[in-house]
């Protein structure tokens, strides 16, 4: 399986996701660096960017099936070389190799350099190293925003760090400019959906400061898996869902169009990468109207998805993270494959479910939202049944159901809590799922009362129904 090559980010992203991929294989705590160094060559200033892990050893497979796109863009940036070192624990040398992937014939690309002995060390590592030819600063932002949305997904047992200089007098001037990634999950068993679900609040408070952060955040989770067992190389498809609300201290006239628009971080195998078309399409049919939303149009920008919403309140944001993965790596590049759309789909719409389960009132369908609108009217309607009537122990009853105290009971009190009741049935009964038919819950329920005589009806997608307790 051939994979071309067409920018300087695809080559940096390829190269950190086999160092990942190294990294999850060995059974202990791993280092992955990457490092951007300014050089010379024949007078031009370059920028080399080196990847190094101390996962398993690398194999030659992982680079052999690289293609270079003939692009005038491309070859003004990289010559097409790639230099290699790695070992495995087993060696008893540390092997050197330059690959040239301008070349047509793959054979004829590889050149073995003479070998560094190990002199006994047990130890075992890969560095992939390219010059290219890019503004170090312009090269430096790319690489730190893709490691900053990488480190969401706490990889376990990997540190990470993005290292700057040189040993010129270039270098020396930002030898300082040494970032230290953060939040590795290191040896932590933490399940990765967790990891994703920590990962995506931290962002979120980071990116995101005109909106409230902490425990104000509304968050869903949503897992699929395919149909292999645990313990085979089965997908496995994650999901998280944050709602946030702006803080009351921005006025309404700060919202921007940015905040009705949803930004898609897309993972697969632990790593930052371009959206999947089949992905792409599980969102495109995802029934967003079942949760009270409209979804306006899906940019997919250099592989940078964008949601654009019709309907979204302005002082809400919603963010949505997807990671695709699979359980094992053995042989993870034959293996690698596009993400099961209804996998993706599957999960997503867990995630939402869950949100909408655990934070009352949000997500709500279209259906139930209408009918909320007719919540105010239908509770002043019955407050005045219950407050006119000449049947003081009738009042007391339904006084009582309430939960109003007789020394509270105006028309206020008793409107507001029927108001308060019957939204709250909608909204029990709006998230409700497909598979979950038990009665819709009642407004006033009292434990002698007998729920008998139900009328069943057939259950669809989007469409509940809400019964009511005739007064």
């Amino acid at each position: 399986m051939e994979m071309e090559i067409s920018s300087v980010k695809m080559l940096y992203k390829h190269l950190i996701f086999c160092a990942v991929q190294r990294c999850r294989m060995a059974d202990y705590l791993c280092r992955l660096t990457v490092k951007l160094t300014p050089v010379s060559r024949f007078g031009l200033p370059l920028v080399r960017i080196s990847v190094s892990d101390t996962g398993v050893g690398s194999k030659l497979e992982d680079y052999q099936y690289l293609k270079y796109r003939n692009d005038p863009i491309l070859a003004n940036q990289w010559d097409g070389m790639l230099y290699l070192a790695t070992t495995s624990v087993s060696d008893s040398e540390i092997h050197n190799l330059n690959l040239n992937l301008k070349e047509s014939n793959s054979v004829g690309t590889l050149t073995k350099l003479p070998s560094t002995a190990k002199n006994g060390a047990k130890f075992s590592g890969t560095e992939v190293s390219v010059s290219i030819s890019k503004s170090l600063d312009d090269l430096l932002a790319e690489v730190t925003c893709f490691l900053q949305k990488m480190i969401l997904l706490k990889v376990p047992k990997v540190v990470m760090e993005l290292l700057v200089g040189g040993d010129d007098s270039l270098g020396s001037q930002i030898g300082s400019r040494i970032l230290v990634i953060e939040g590795s999950s290191v040896y932590s068993p933490v399940e990765s959906i967790k990891c994703l679900k920590l990962g995506l609040k931290d962002y979120v408070r980071k990116h995101q400061t005109r909106f409230s952060v902490g425990e104000n955040l509304k968050v869903g989770t949503g897992v699929a898996n395919s149909s292999g067992s645990s313990q085979g190389n089965s997908q496995v498809v994650e999901a998280v869902v944050i709602i946030s609300e702006m803080s009351e201290l921005v006025p309404s006239s700060c919202i921007r169009e940015q905040d009705m628009k949803t930004e898609v971080l897309y993972f697969e195998d632990f790593v930052s990468c371009s959206i999947a078309q089949s992905s792409l399409d599980a969102l495109t049919n995802i029934n967003w109207k079942s949760y009270g939303l409209a979804l306006r149009s899906i940019a997919n920008h250099d592989g940078s998805v964008m949601l654009e919403w019709e309907n979204l309140l302005p002082d809400f944001h919603i963010h949505i993270a997807i990671h695709c993965y699979h359980r094992q790596v053995k042989q993870w590049v034959a293996e690698n494959s596009l993400p099961d759309r209804n996998l993706v789909r599957k999960a997503v719409k867990c995630a939402l479910d869950d949100l909408k389960e655990n934070n009352q009132g949000v997500l709500l369908s279209r259906r139930a939202l209408k009918m909320c609108d007719y919540a105010p009217d239908l509770a002043k309607t019955l407050a005045q049944l219950i407050l006119s009537s000449n049947d003081l122990n009738f009042q007391e009853e339904c006084c009582s159901l309430l939960g109003v105290q007789s020394q509270e009971v105006n028309m206020d009190n008793v409107g507001n809590c029927i108001r308060e009741k019957i939204i709250s049935v909608i909204g029990l009964n709006d998230r409700n799922s497909q598979k979950n038919k038990e009665a819709p819950t009642f407004l006033f329920e009292d434990d002698c009362f007998q729920k008998e005589h139900f009328m069943e009806e057939e259950y669809h997608e989007g469409e509940e129904a809400y019964n009511f307790l005739d007064l």
